[in-house]
């Protein structure tokens, strides 16, 4: 019998055979001997030890087509990043070190605005200038309202969707929306601090329709560069590329050089500042993580 693993807790795997529900598993022993650990995500062959009480073993790993580091998930085809456009105010900055991240482990990404309701129509219009050439689509959506939800869900559809973003963006309201069975606890927002209080504590995969599957995992308010060189920076900025041919120099680095093709593209407007300003902040956040 082939499933899909949902949730691993305590060594237990639950794992999703569509059409059949979900079976309590242990691994095997030869995954420790070979030090092969099942992830999230993962497609396994299991066995049933009891069919009432559904549980069973997990006897094979099947191939992976990829494997995430952060969060731990395998077989991910796309990212869903979910900030609010407003209460809490979006930080840019954070969800630009995202984009890098599952740029860096070559996860398509989408970016959804929820929280439509609580701003002007200008300030949706600026998020969209932002990132229209940042190589990932951007929607917006208002779960308070629904709003925007169906696009959502028909890019979802007949995929595994890792979603991510800050606690207090209306991640779990919309994996409510969603899936109503997954009964997520939904934390309001703190007022005093404006900043959502943690209610996933655990990496989970739910089931929300044939071959489609939803990864929401722990808000997250940080988040550190690894593994990437300095000079290899602007390879994440996607909207530098079709000017960098006019850059004097040969590995230009967009900074301080004369005759830049990137800072002549900034200053006519075709790329936004907003994305400029990180590019600055991250590429001096390595370059003193180099000196140390």
């Amino acid at each position: 019998m082939q499933g899909k693993i949902i949730k691993g807790i305590g060594g237990f795997y639950y794992v999703h055979v569509q059409g059949a529900g979900v079976y309590e598993c242990r691994a095997k022993g030869i995954f420790r001997r070979d030090k092969k650990k099942p992830l999230v995500g993962d497609d396994v062959e299991i066995s049933l030890l009891d069919e009432e009480k559904k549980t069973g073993n997990v006897d094979v790993l099947l191939p992976r087509k990829n494997a995430l580091i952060r969060p731990a998930a395998a077989n991910v085809d796309q990212a869903l990043v979910v900030f609010a456009a407003a209460s809490p105010r979006p930080n840019l900055n954070l969800l630009d070190r995202f984009l890098i991240s599952m740029q860096q482990q070559e996860v398509p990404v989408l970016v959804c605005f929820n929280k439509t309701d609580l701003v002007e129509p200008g300030e949706l219009e600026r998020l969209r200038e932002i990132y229209a050439s940042c190589g990932c689509r951007v929607l917006f959506a208002s779960v308070a309202e629904q709003t925007g939800l169906e696009a959502v869900k028909r890019l979802l559809a007949g995929k595994t969707t890792v979603v991510a973003g800050p606690s207090g963006v209306g991640k779990s309201s919309l994996t409510n929306y969603l899936q109503p069975e997954a009964a997520m606890e939904v934390g309001a927002v703190s007022e005093k601090i404006d900043r959502g209080r943690h209610t996933t504590r655990h990496t989970e995969l739910i089931w929300i329709g044939k071959d489609t599957y939803f990864l929401d995992t722990p808000g997250f308010s940080s988040l550190y560069l690894q593994n990437i060189l300095r000079e290899e920076l602007k390879g994440y900025f996607p909207e530098f590329f079709p000017y960098e041919e006019r850059c004097r120099f040969q590995g230009c680095m967009h900074l301080s050089e004369p005759d830049c093709g990137v800072k002549e593209a900034l200053a006519e407007g075709k790329i936004h500042p907003s994305r400029y300003e990180s590019y600055k902040l991250f590429e001096e956040e390595l370059r003193n993580q180099r000196r140390y």
